[in-house]
């Protein structure tokens, strides 16, 4: 379904090493990606106003709001999902959330997909089996048709691709910003019982 040429959107993604943003107005998609292994936070936001700033665009001039959800670093996924909450509140536009399995899934045209992850593992997921994500060695998939490869220029290009096609949906079909995580996170909850606050 492609979407309207005269739909503007805002598209972007933290999940992974990089900070990524991408823009389609009238037609046509922009990219921008800065790799980087942390800080994403700090850089966030002065990106997405480069990015409009470049295109003469500002805030209100956007129909919706597009937002990387994962699988990948669980701090970066709440970084870009918390941005995306805040900003369709404050500015009154929709957004929607879109998964790195769904972006690889197009990209590649198959349906059994993997992103990479952690300790030579990766994220799987079979679109044909309807089964929730997996973690599994990256080693196993390689007997197989799993799809990995596309640049993060691709990716945040698709989402937004995939956020305008959302936006042409019913309000009550819109796939709202929720993190996708596949595995627990790394960081273990404390042992010693919390202290007794008295009245």
């Amino acid at each position: 379904m492609p979407p309207k040429p005269n739909l503007t959107v805002l598209a972007f993604d933290t999940s992974a090493a990089h900070c990524a943003a991408a823009l389609l107005c009238g037609g046509e998609i922009t990219t921008r990606v800065e790799e980087m292994a942390r800080g994403q936070g700090e850089r966030l936001m002065g990106l997405l106003e480069d990015v409009l700033a470049d295109a003469g665009l500002v805030w209100s001039d956007l129909d919706g709001i597009g937002v990387g959800v994962g699988p990948g670093n669980f701090t970066g996924i709440r970084i870009a999902v918390s941005a995306a909450r805040g900003l369709a509140l404050g500015l009154g536009k929709p957004a929607v959330g879109v998964s790195a399995f769904e972006t690889t899934q197009r990209l590649s045209n198959c349906a059994q997909v993997a992103v990479p992850a952690p300790r030579e593992q990766a994220y799987a997921m079979d679109f044909d089996k309807h089964n929730p994500p997996t973690i599994t060695d990256a080693d196993s998939l390689r007997a197989v048709a799993w799809s990995t490869d596309h640049s993060a220029e691709g990716h945040i290009g698709c989402l937004a691709q995939i956020t305008a096609e959302g936006l042409l949906l019913p309000d009550s079909a819109l796939k709202r910003p929720a993190p996708l995580y596949v595995r627990p996170a790394d960081a273990a909850p404390p042992r010693e019982k919390p202290p007794v606050i008295l009245p």
